[in-house]
């Protein structure tokens, strides 16, 4: 059986493109597109969560994802 990757996803219409999230990210998957918010690699991600801890306005969420 294979197990769900887990994946960070953003909220982009309450983003406030802070930043936070880049600066903690540990695999640079996440960046801020034009100031205005911010924009996941799905590629890169691995769901670990430290986004979704760092955002001031709690607008990451994890989430499972088919493989």
């Amino acid at each position: 059986m294979l197990r769900k990757r887990k994946r960070a996803f953003v909220d982009t219409a309450h983003c406030v493109a802070c930043g936070c999230c880049v600066k903690v990210c540990p695999l640079q998957a996440i960046s801020v597109v034009k100031g205005i918010w911010a924009k996941v690699d799905e590629k890169r991600c691995v769901g670990c969560g430290k986004c979704a801890g760092e955002c001031p306005a709690s607008v990451i969420s994890i989430r499972e994802v088919e493989p």
